[in-house]
């Protein structure tokens, strides 16, 4: 299937990882679909298959070395146009890592792996700040993976960086195999009130367990009704959403969904807020140098 309108869809979430690297200490043979290599070669054909023009690259690892293996990547694939990497945000040496970084032209921001530390309001931690005001300088995104556990530390450190652009992935992974809207639902509504968040429309099969419309559609439209299709980006969470369905069927179905929405609205969705959010400010510095 493709996007009717020529929209120019930029899938804003996919994940690329090789085995025997090493980095992956959550991926396990327990894992099922997800444990082997999944590389360009392998995303290609759905692309083309789908329509999807361009990606967004995003580590899977907390290593500096997978961001490396991951810019290499995007340097031989024109279709990834963005890259969003891993740092250690509490190093004293963030800012100058981030400053290597930035040395590659398809670098556009980075993702600690928040949902992943013990710690509930490690966000606002003081040995932060380093690193967030070297975001901001470089006009870097801030990509915020979560579960609601972490989700009010995300709150405060929204207001007290409210420079940072933040961008929150997988909609805050609220519990849609419990079928439940709170406190997610009111959590999302004052994330949306901070007007450099914007909101990733993916990993919601992933979190349902299942690609069931009905489930799945009161989540999205809150998503939609909080943050408008100006702030929102699809994303397809490959291959994490193999483990649930097909690239092609999430995107059938996120197309059906807005197939009677206006036409600005399905191309800033699928595509023209993921290329405001991380390729316009990527160009910007490009010009500054």
């Amino acid at each position: 299937m493709t996007m009717h309108d020529s929209i120019s869809v930029c899938d804003s979430h996919q994940h690329f990882w090789r085995l025997r690297r090493g980095d992956y200490s959550w991926l396990t043979p327990d894992m099922g679909v997800l444990y082997r290599d999944y590389e360009p070669e392998h995303l290609r054909p759905i692309l083309d298959a789908t329509g999807v023009e361009s990606t967004i690259l995003v580590q899977a690892a907390p290593t500096i070395e997978e961001t490396r293996f991951l810019l290499e990547l995007s340097r031989q694939h024109s279709f990834v146009v963005g890259v969003v990497g891993w740092i250690d945000m509490e190093s004293p040496q963030a800012p100058e890592v981030l400053e290597e970084l930035c040395a590659h032209e398809k670098f556009v921001g980075v993702r600690p792996m928040v949902q992943d530390i013990a710690d509930p309001q490690w966000l606002l931690r003081p040995t932060l700040t380093n690193a967030i005001a070297a975001l901001v300088e470089r006009d870097l995104t801030f990509d915020a993976l979560v579960r609601p556990p972490q989700m009010p530390a995300l709150l405060d450190f929204c207001a007290r960086y409210p420079e940072l652009r933040i961008v929150l992935d997988h909609v805050g992974k609220p519990p849609i195999a419990a079928r439940e809207l709170h406190p997610w639902s009111e959590q999302l509504r004052q994330l949306a009130r901070h007007e450099k968040v914007r909101c990733k429309l993916s990993g919601l099969v992933t979190e349902a367990g299942n690609a069931d419309a009905t489930a799945l559609r009161p989540y999205v439209d809150h998503v939609l009704d909080c943050f408008g299709a100006q702030r929102t980006m699809w994303g397809s969470d490959w291959p994490v959403c193999e483990t649930v369905c097909r690239y092609g069927d999430w995107f059938a179905l996120c197309a059906r969904w807005f197939e009677h929405a206006s036409p600005r609205d399905r191309a800033s969705l699928f595509g023209e807020v993921a290329r405001e959010t991380y390729l316009a400010p990527q160009t910007r510095r490009r010009k500054a140098h």
